[in-house]
């Protein structure tokens, strides 16, 4: 049976989340640091998230900078506290992944940290994509007892891990959720749906707006020597969003056709009639 397609989106701020929940997203992984790869957001940023998401589940990514996934002792304390925070204020998942010098998996160090997530649900996220074996990975974080797997298939953009994609869904054979994200879009979803046998989906779906800023001095950057946009906001555009549902409920309604269609072709057998070929075969065992 078909399953309904849901799209999580990555929000850089409470006012991305609630245009998210607005456009009918069923998930928010709530993020700081996106230049970053997505970083731990703030108690007061949670905790507001919290209390505007009515119709949406809220997810917290656990990562204190950015970088690889290598964390020192200290770094390892810090994940615990706010998996713990993220959990008193209210969240109903979390999302983190931890590996080895290697490129292994770190499951003595995911194992602590899940053991403090209680009931939240847990998303491996794309340190799954820098892992040296990423079928062995897979086993690893199916045996922690992890939701789902955040990955754009170890390539530059998920459309590019299709085949990837499709072989992790396989393996995982419905024992974890596989989630495309990375570069995924309103003119990419329902192939990367359709290719890879995929339900769920993350992805921004932002755009840039202007600042309200009147006086602007252009000698001067925040980022230091990094020149950054100081006048522009990325926000989650609910017409994106929109967009992208929409693509995957026509996949959906096509799904649906087609298991309809599969039903009336190959209709299941009465009772009546297994009774009857129960008595063939005691017949054909009588002769």
């Amino acid at each position: 049976m078909s399953n309904k397609s849901k799209i999580e989106i990555c929000a850089n701020s409470v006012e991305s989340a609630v245009k998210a929940q607005q456009a009918g997203a069923y998930r928010i992984e709530l993020c700081a640091g996106i230049p970053e790869g997505g970083t731990t957001p703030s108690f007061g940023e949670i905790r507001m998230a919290r209390q505007l998401l009515n119709q949406t589940k809220l997810h917290v990514i656990i990562r204190p900078r950015g970088g690889d996934f290598l964390y020192s002792p200290i770094e390892q304390e810090i994940m615990l506290h706010d998996i713990k925070v993220a959990r008193q204020l209210g969240a109903d998942g979390v999302v983190f992944g931890c590996l080895t010098a290697e490129g292994n998996v770190d499951v003595p160090l995911m194992q602590k940290l899940m053991n403090a997530v209680g009931e939240m649900s847990v998303t491996f996220h794309r340190a799954f994509d820098m892992c040296s074996n990423p079928k062995e990975a897979l086993e690893q974080i199916i045996g922690l007892g992890i939701d789902r797997v955040l990955t754009s298939g170890q390539e530059a953009t998920a459309e590019k891990g299709i085949p990837l994609l499709k072989e992790l869904v396989e393996l995982a054979d419905g024992r974890i959720i596989i989630m495309p994200g990375c570069g995924v879009n309103a003119g990419n979803i329902r192939k990367i749906a359709e290719e890879t046998g995929t339900s769920e989906f993350h992805f921004s779906g932002r755009s840039s707006v202007d600042s309200g800023m009147i006086y602007r001095n252009s000698k001067v950057s925040m980022g230091g020597t990094v020149k950054i946009e100081e006048y522009l906001k990325d926000v989650t555009d609910p017409n994106k969003v929109k967009a992208a549902l929409s693509e995957l409920a026509l996949k959906d309604e096509n799904d649906k056709a087609l298991e309809k269609k599969n039903k009336s072709l190959n209709p299941k057998k009465s009772k009546k009639e297994d009774d009857w070929d129960d008595d063939d075969d005691d017949l054909d065992d009588d002769k």
